[in-house]
């Protein structure tokens, strides 16, 4: 299996599988010096790491990150990156492959399952192996080095909707993503969504969801015309996550329903710089960003693991009901906060780097 490894400058590649021992991922290009301890990654997994409300999949996993290399302490007893390749594990503690016993030569209907076994005559139906969400942990990893990369960058995620429940914006409160069990920056909707999401849970079945994720602090400049946008990058990186079957930037596609007038970003000059009097564009013009905050959204889909008899057919092509057993997100889209904050962290990284690549040692305009 090949395209395991994702980025220019800034490369992570990340292995192992759902049910294996173990897995994690080597990140190349970090520059040196970089202050970096297992404590700066872990804080990120634990965002994402499962079994941590009734509404997200009940395995549990400590997701306990260990640094095997790429990393030293100096003379005053901070351990920095030596610029070498950082090589990252997560052990798979908690596995229970017995779940798929049942459905080993059955293709579960929303799954990779058939997909695989066309391309590759081999699928692992332990919980999907490489096609896993498990894969995403080291995502999240990788990205929390990234963050460290930029000045000044912040990137920040939330869920705005689950099923056809969407937050008001004017409710809109940083803080609160941290206080309740969906990311939400609204209060009033992680109530409403608690108890909607009980009945999806206790009926078995599962619901999409929406991620907008923020990144303040992105130097104007960012990105290359043409085939190295800013956000086509995001894009390719929001879309490799499992289960994204959308992207938008921006407006997206509420743009089309803009006039000119209404879409353009006027601007203005304050304290001698540039200023955008709105952000329709989502922070970035001609695929290189503007120093307005870059704003994407992704829509998840719906869990495909679900309680109700689903056909399908067999490998030998007979056909079949499937219900999937085990220990699954009602709502995947919860546990995508975290992992679409990392890749939109790894791409502004990746082109901070390349940006200084190309123009010299000199940071991009704020």
């Amino acid at each position: 299996m090949s395209h395991n490894s994702f980025g220019h400058f800034f490369r992570f590649t990340t292995w192992g599988e759902s049910h294996g021992p173990a897995l994690g991922c080597v990140v190349d290009g970090c520059p040196p010096l970089i202050p970096l301890s297992e404590a700066d990654i872990q804080s990120y997994l634990d965002k994402r790491r499962p079994g941590q409300s009734r509404y997200t999949t009940q395995r549990r996993e400590p997701d306990q990150i260990k640094i095997l290399s790429g990393v030293m302490v100096d003379e005053d007893g901070v351990q920095k990156t030596t610029g070498t390749p950082i090589s990252l594990m997560i052990e798979n503690v908690d596995q229970r492959s017995k779940d798929y016993s049942e459905i080993k030569n059955t293709y579960r209907p929303g799954h990779a399952d058939y997909t695989y076994d066309v391309k590759y005559g081999i699928r692992d139906y332990r919980g999907g192996g490489r096609s896993s969400a498990r894969e995403t942990a080291a995502r999240v990893a990788a990205g929390a080095i990234a963050r460290k990369i930029v000045p000044g960058l912040v990137v920040r995620g939330a869920l705005v909707q689950i099923g056809p429940h969407s937050v008001k914006r004017e409710n809109w409160d940083w803080e609160a993503v941290e206080d309740n069990p969906f990311f939400s920056p609204d209060r009033v909707a992680a109530e409403d969504w608690a108890a909607y999401l009980d009945g999806i849970r206790k009926a078995g079945s599962s619901v999409g969801a929406v991620v907008e994720v923020v990144a303040d602090g992105v130097p104007a400049g960012l990105g290359a015309p043409v085939y190295g946008k800013l956000d086509q990058d995001i894009a390719s990186a929001l879309m490799s996550i499992n289960a994204v079957k959308g992207v938008e930037i921006g407006n997206g596609f509420a743009a089309a329903a803009l006039t000119g007038e209404e879409n353009a970003d006027e601007m203005c000059m304050e304290g001698g710089k540039v200023r955008f009097l709105s952000n329709h564009a989502g922070g970035v013009l001609g695929g290189i960003a503007t120093g307005a905050p870059v704003v994407a959204r992704f829509a998840v889909k719906p869990t495909s693991s679900i309680l109700t008899p689903r056909r399908s057919v067999t490998k030998n092509g007979e056909e079949a009901d499937v219900v999937t057993k085990g220990r699954h997100d009602p709502c995947v889209g919860i546990r995508a906060v975290p992992i679409g904050e990392a890749m939109v962290a790894c791409v502004i990284a990746d082109h901070y780097l390349r940006h200084r690549g190309q123009m010299g040692e000199g940071r991009p305009s704020e």
